[in-house]
C-alpha cells in the first residue's frame, strides 16, 4: 500500500451562531481538507482549521504547504508515521497544521487498511465515552448564565468561558455569576486566548480565580515567565495552549511552575503521533490534560480529536469536541454530542465518512 494521489481544497464552514473571543468574533471557520488516495483504493481525510495568531498559519500557506509535501510523500509507506513525519520535517519547517492534516489522513488510511481505530493504532482504547467541554462564548453575562444554568441541568459537567476581549471587570463579574449558577457541579474553566497584560490578568485571578477549576492562556504563549507570576497569584490552576509547541515548551512551562496542564492541539504539536506523546509527557510530569480542536472543526478533525483521547492516559481537563458549533457538518455519520458526552467512534481510521458533495458546497471556488 503506497500513497498515490493527494488532493488539498479549502472550505469555509458556517457556524450556528458566533463565538466571540479575546475580542474577535468567529462566524465562519476557515478550514482545509486534504484527501489522500492509496493505490489500493484506500482514502484517507485529514483537516484543521486556519489559526494564525497560534500557528502562524492561514488557508492560504496550508494549502501551499500541503501542496509542497505532496511529491515528497507519493509512494511512501500511510503507516510508516515516525519516517513520514521525518520526510516532511526535512523537506519543510514549521507548518505544523499542514502536517497534520496530511499525517492525520495517513492514520485514517492505515487505520482503514488494517480495521483498527486510530486509538488502537495509538497503542490502547482506555474510554469510549468522552466528557466535552462546552464553551460559553457569547461575550453577555445574562446569555451565557442562562446557557450555563440550562447545560448543567442537562447533566453537561465541563464548561469554558472564553474571557478577553472586554474589560476585564466585565469578564470577573461574568465568570463569578456562572460559577454561582452551575455551583460546584462544573468543572469551569475560563480561557483568554492571550488576551490580557499583565495587570490584568493579575487583577481576574485576584477577584476571580477561586470560581474556576483552572485558567487558560491568560497573555502571550511565549511570555512563561509572566505565566509563572500569575500562577503564583492565582487561587486556580494556570493551564497553557498558544504557549505549547512542542515537548520542550512542555518541560519549561512545567519546570518554572507556569503551568499545571494545557490543552494539547494537534495543529500545534504538527500531528496525531506528537499530540500523543505529548500526552503521555504530561501524564508522566504529573500536568493536567485538554485534549482539543480549535474553533471549528467538521466531524473530520473533531473524531481525530477523540481518538486521542480514548489513548490518552488521561483527560482531567476535559475535550474540546468543536463540530457541535457548526451549522452544517461534512460528514454523513457526523458526531453526536449529548448533553456533553460523546462516544468515540467504533469505525476504522476516523470511524466517520466525509459526505464529499457536502463539503463541495462549502469549497473555495
Amino acid at each position: 500500500m503506497k500513497i498515490k494521489k493527494i488532493d488539498v481544497m479549502a472550505a469555509d464552514l458556517p457556524l450556528a451562531r458566533p463565538i466571540k473571543m479575546s475580542g474577535v468574533e468567529i462566524a465562519t471557520s476557515e478550514n482545509v481538507f486534504a484527501r489522500i488516495e492509496t493505490d489500493d483504493g484506500h482514502v484517507g481525510w485529514g483537516e484543521a482549521s486556519a489559526a494564525p495568531t497560534m500557528t502562524g498559519e492561514t488557508v492560504e500557506s496550508m494549502v501551499a504547504a500541503v501542496e509542497y509535501l505532496a511529491p515528497f510523500m507519493d509512494g511512501r509507506d500511510p503507516a510508516a508515521f515516525e519516517e513520514n513525519l521525518e520526510e516532511m520535517n526535512w523537506r519543510m519547517y514549521g507548518n505544523a497544521s499542514a502536517k497534520t492534516i496530511m499525517e492525520m489522513a495517513l492514520y485514517d488510511i492505515a487505520g482503514k487498511a488494517q480495521q483498527k481505530s486510530v486509538a488502537e493504532l495509538l497503542g490502547t482504547v482506555r474510554r469510549t465515552e468522552i466528557p466535552v467541554l462546552y464553551m460559553l462564548a457569547t461575550g453577555n453575562i445574562e446569555v451565557d448564565v442562562a446557557e450555563a444554568t440550562e447545560r448543567a441541568q442537562a447533566g453537561v459537567t465541563h464548561m469554558k468561558i472564553k474571557v478577553g476581549g472586554k474589560p476585564v471587570e466585565q469578564d470577573i463579574e461574568r465568570t463569578i455569576a456562572i460559577r454561582k449558577a452551575v455551583n460546584g457541579g462544573v468543572q469551569l474553566s475560563a480561557d483568554c486566548n492571550q488576551g490580557w497584560t499583565h495587570e490584568e490578568a493579575l487583577a481576574y485571578v485576584g477577584a476571580a480565580s477561586e470560581s474556576l477549576d483552572f485558567l487558560e492562556q491568560p497573555i502571550m504563549g511565549h511570555d512563561v515567565e509572566g505565566m509563572a507570576m500569575i500562577a503564583a497569584a492565582s487561587a486556580c490552576p494556570i493551564g497553557a495552549d498558544e504557549g505549547l509547541h512542542s515537548v520542550s515548551d512542555v518541560h519549561k512551562h512545567n519546570d518554572m511552575g507556569a503551568a499545571k496542564g494545557g490543552s494539547l492541539k494537534m495543529i500545534k504539536l504538527g500531528g496525531v503521533t506528537r499530540a500523543y506523546q505529548a500526552a503521555e509527557l504530561f501524564d508522566e510530569l504529573g500536568m493536567h490534560v485538554n485534549m482539543a480542536g480549535k474553533v471549528a472543526e467538521s466531524s473530520v478533525s473533531s473524531a481525530a480529536v477523540l481518538q486521542l483521547a480514548a489513548a490518552a492516559p488521561s483527560i482531567e481537563w476535559g475535550v474540546s469536541v468543536t463540530c457541535q458549533y457548526l451549522k452544517e457538518d461534512v460528514c454523513k455519520d457526523s458526531l453526536d454530542v449529548v448533553n456533553g458526552r460523546v462516544n468515540v467512534p467504533t469505525g476504522a481510521g476516523l470511524g466517520v465518512e466525509v459526505d464529499e458533495d457536502a463539503l463541495a458546497r462549502f469549497i473555495r471556488s
